[in-house]
């Protein structure tokens, strides 16, 4: 059975819980360590990824998200933010997980006033809406990582075992077709996906 939660101390967790709900899906949101008992999908937001991962930190959530990913218990989707936090930095940083094999370069479009809006190109999700904040971009992609969806010809959505990771927010546009694809299609590392998984999720 699946169980989701949103990652809540800060960041856009409102909107993915949203379109979670959208889908018949009863997400929980995810503040301290006994939150994530249960759970075989985490949502980790967009937000500001230093400020995600002191807050982490300080919930006693970092080291508990890694270990349950590790062990093939939780699957991870990261957007913007989030996919800064599962990613790997151009240098040694501390607020990396390191749980996906990809560079993740941080505010690489520009400002705050650099955002865009722009389609997203999907291998079998079709095109989706793309809100870029402040996007990262991936530079890299190890082996692993499979390019799953583009804009302009640059790729910014992947996936691994057990993670899925854009650097776009598909739920400010009020699209749950990534969500549902999480909870239908990623399991937690090494399981195996099966069509009567009980998501709760309805097609819309």
């Amino acid at each position: 059975m699946t169980t989701v939660g949103v990652l809540a101390p800060q960041g856009d967790g409102a909107e993915h819980c949203a379109q979670l709900h959208a889908l018949g899906a009863a997400p929980r949101e995810v503040r301290r360590r006994s939150d994530l008992d249960g759970l075989t999908h985490l949502v980790l937001p967009g937000g500001e990824s230093t400020t995600l991962a002191h807050l982490m930190r300080l919930f006693e959530l970092w080291d508990p998200v890694i270990e349950l990913h590790r062990e093939g218990a939780l699957a991870l989707f990261g957007t913007c933010a989030g996919a800064i936090l599962l990613g790997r930095g151009p240098g040694a940083t501390p607020q990396r997980m390191e749980l996906l094999d990809a560079v993740v370069r941080r505010n690489a479009y520009g400002r705050q006033l650099d955002s865009f809006c722009r389609a997203v190109e999907t291998d079998g999700l079709g095109t989706l809406p793309g809100v870029f904040i402040r996007a990262p971009r991936f530079t890299e992609l190890g082996p692993g990582v499979r390019a799953i969806g583009s804009c302009g010809g640059e790729t910014v959505l992947v996936e691994a075992d057990g993670l899925l990771a854009a650097t776009f927010h598909a739920e400010l546009a009020g699209c749950a077709s990534l969500h549902r694809y999480f909870l239908d299609a990623v399991p937690p590392a090494g399981g195996a996906v099966t069509a009567s998984r009980d998501s709760g999720a309805r097609p819309r």
